[in-house]
């Protein structure tokens, strides 16, 4: 690892998937005020929709996700019964009907459902939504457990995208986090899902991971590459078992370090490109064609809790235990815990804990944190004059990030960050220079690197 890297590489840092980040939400959030913040939204703009599946029927040991094991269907089939009435109560609480620009499920694994649940609570949606002509219609899926049936309804019900978790082929690695699942497996879920009409497919791949080298993530990268994914995330293991319990069965002693990790990375992303692929952003790759990419391209690129893209949407409306969710007025999580969201619904309430207003300077933050973590450059200074910042609101950010400038890792000039090569993996640090929140936070974060 180059030694300047290797001084910033352990710092803990949030991923800014959002701002402000999740830690900072309040708890025990009004109902009321979202009810408030979901009357008040403007029909005539388009809003996303994100519906949460915390259901795995195979536990995975390096997972960080909010999930259940679904040993049997039978309370899966019971999550399915109440997001259909959560589905309801949210539509109802709109001005009228609006336009979904995205819709995104995730989990866990939503493929955990049945097709027919899958297909039910579909016709929920589109009953009380309208969908744009060129909506994104996205669902995460496990290969290990996805069937050439649900393979099929996917396709049927217009799904534009899949994404799938392949992580590492490595044997080796996969026995450490216990998920196995050879390249051919993932390729007949691939080819199954294309047959069906599904035109759009995403890769997960994660370096740090146990007994994971440069070489078994660079042979990863190239049998996935030979499937043609339209896009590949490649993620950071993020090793924290005081909040995972389950990664507690992951050795320690078989992650890579520091150094490792940052070889790790490279080496992988260098491959990605050998391979065709472009870099978008901090940890994304995608075909030169790919939306993802043309948007990156076009200073278009949005992050939010899907990690990249193209998305623009103001507000994204999270449904399902746990999910979190946006309006223009702030930031909304659900209740975490099934059985008591589960009341909730059941009772004719929104099941919201926790949220957070927004205040101006939210908004003046949040902007200059996207754009960078985005494009891995911004003009503060112009960010700010559309906020009506004072002049040099930046300057104590800037003053934060003079290290990093004197070792070469970006450059500061007349209200502008602009990240080198070198320091593009850090970006995160950058832009927590940014963070009004951060110094006071009492929150873990996974290493930068």
């Amino acid at each position: 690892m180059d030694p300047v890297l290797e001084r910033y590489a352990t710092k803990a840092t949030p991923r800014y998937t959002s701002y402000p980040t999740a830690p900072h939400f309040q708890n025990d959030f009004p109902e009321d005020q979202y009810r408030s913040w979901l009357s008040a939204l403007d029909t005539q703009k388009p809003v996303s929709l994100y519906l949460h599946v915390p259901f795995c029927r195979q536990m995975c040991w390096y997972c960080g996700c909010n999930m259940k094991l679904a040993s049997r269907y039978g309370p899966v089939e019971e999550y399915a019964k109440t997001l259909r009435k959560e589905i309801n109560l949210t539509a109802d609480a709109l001005p009228g009907r609006m336009t979904i620009s995205h819709l995104h499920w995730g989990g866990g694994t939503p493929t955990a459902l049945s097709p027919d649940d899958l297909e039910t609570l579909m016709q929920d949606v589109r009953a009380r939504w309208d969908f744009a002509p060129n909506a994104e219609i996205a669902i995460e899926s496990d290969p290990r457990t996805l069937t050439a049936e649900m393979a099929d309804r996917i396709g049927s019900l217009g799904f534009t995208r899949a994404s799938f978790g392949v992580q590492e082929f490595d044997m080796k690695v996969q026995k450490a986090i216990n998920r196995i699942q050879p390249p051919a497996m993932v390729r007949t879920s691939v080819e199954q899902l294309r047959a069906g009409g599904v035109t759009g497919v995403n890769f997960d791949l994660i370096y740090g991971l146990p007994y994971q080298t440069v070489e078994s993530l660079v042979k990863t990268v190239k049998i996935s590459a030979q499937m043609r994914p339209d896009r590949i995330a490649l993620f950071g293991y993020a090793h924290v078992p005081w909040m995972a319990k389950n990664q507690r069965m992951i050795d320690e002693a078989s992650l890579p370090d520091a150094t490792e990790r940052a070889a790790q990375a490279k080496a992988a992303a260098d491959a990605l490109l050998a391979e065709g692929y472009v870099a978008i952003g901090l940890d994304h790759f995608a075909l030169p064609d790919d939306d993802l990419a043309v948007a990156a391209k076009d200073g278009k690129l949005h992050r939010n809790f899907q990690g990249y893209t193209t998305d623009r949407a103001e507000t994204m409306i999270g449904l399902g235990s746990t999910s979190i969710g946006r309006t223009p007025s702030g930031y909304f999580q659900n209740i975490s815990e099934t059985g008591a969201w589960s009341r909730a619904v059941t009772t004719g309430h929104l099941p919201i804990a926790k949220g957070l207003p927004f205040v101006p300077d939210d908004h003046l933050r949040g902007d200059v944190i996207e754009r960078l973590m985005c494009d891995g450059y911004v003009d503060a200074a112009a960010i700010g004059r559309t906020h009506d910042a004072a002049d040099g609101w930046w300057s104590d950010a800037f003053l934060s990030l003079e290290e990093m400038q004197t070792d070469g890792l970006l450059a500061l000039s007349q209200g502008t960050v602009q990240m080198t090569p070198l320091g593009r993996p850090l970006v995160r640090l950058a832009a927590a220079a940014f963070d009004a929140y951060l110094q006071e936070s009492t929150a873990r974060h996974s290493v930068s690197v």
